[in-house]
């Protein structure tokens, strides 16, 4: 019988570096990849794999690319596929990216909203691929600019994303000043405060009290009640193939109010007829959807 390794060793590398990568080796990856997240890796991203997973080989002291691959296949393997995925999302986040879409929240949602909620209503916003958590944040800090008394209201913030070690990130809320710098300094002042020690920023226990953080797959399973008023999804589902990227609008139209906005990546539309665009990245339901 043949030897897969030997096998592997013997096909020509797809990728020139310290540990032999062939295009089965990639193959395979893109399948557990895919499987797992939906995410999509042509073979355009044969060197972003080599290069992210080739870390974790030398980790883990692996011998090549057909040691990981078997390795993060089998049940034992479990816990390294985690990591895998984690290295090959990619989580490029920051405070207040495209600033026009929290200026939208403002006016779209919360000022609209803002008497019901202080009157005893609720108020339900969704990060779905929050990242490190500067976007949560940032929905916060709008939130509390309309809606000073939020954390006495019934006013929630659900961040998830599909890799553990960005939840945590976004749990413990700690910055450097390049994280930081976005934050307008009246919000800053207010939100943020300077560890002594450190010299890094830690968010406010109001910003916090905000916000629940959990691991999220959107090809899973969601284990969400109720509805929100705002969603966003930006520059998230331009990693998956268009039949998946149908099936996530049409999860989050079951979970939008009539009312509510879904705000996307400049990058990216919604192809649910469904939904209509009243800007370019911000869309609604339409009536009777």
């Amino acid at each position: 019988m043949s030897n897969p390794a030997r096998r592997g060793r013997e096909e020509e590398p797809l990728v020139q570096g310290e540990y032999h990568f062939t295009e089965a080796d990639f193959k395979a990856v893109a399948a557990m990849l895919h499987a797992d997240a939906g995410i999509h890796l042509p073979p355009a991203k044969a060197t972003l794999v080599y290069s992210r997973l080739a870390k974790r080989i030398r980790a883990l002291r692996l011998a090549d690319f057909a040691a990981y691959v078997a390795l993060v296949g089998t049940p034992e393997g479990k816990d390294e596929r985690v990591n895998m995925l984690a290295a090959l999302t990619t989580n490029v986040t920051r405070f207040f990216r495209e600033p026009h879409h929290f200026d939208l929240l403002r006016t779209q949602i919360l000022e609209p909203l803002a008497a019901n909620v202080k009157a005893g209503g609720r108020l339900r916003l969704w990060s779905a691929g929050c990242s490190t958590g500067q976007e949560p944040y940032s929905m916060a800090m709008t939130v509390l600019s309309v809606i000073p008394e939020a954390t006495r209201l019934d006013v929630k913030i659900l961040a998830t994303d599909i890799d553990p070690n960005v939840v945590q990130t976004g749990r413990r809320g700690i910055y450097n000043d390049d994280n930081v710098s976005p934050v307008p300094k009246e919000m800053r002042d207010r939100h943020l405060k300077r560890d002594r020690e450190t010299g890094d920023w830690v968010v406010s226990p109001e910003l916090r009290a905000l916000i629940t953080f959990n691991e999220l797959n959107l090809i899973g399973d969601w284990p969400i009640k109720g509805k929100f008023d705002a969603i966003f999804c930006r520059n998230v589902v331009i990693y998956f193939e268009e039949p998946t990227q149908e099936r996530i609008w049409g999860r989050y139209r079951q979970h939008m109010h009539p009312h509510a906005r879904l705000y996307i990546g400049h990058s990216e539309r919604v192809n649910d007829p469904n939904f209509e665009t009243d800007g370019l990245t911000t869309y609604r339901l339409k009536r009777g959807a």
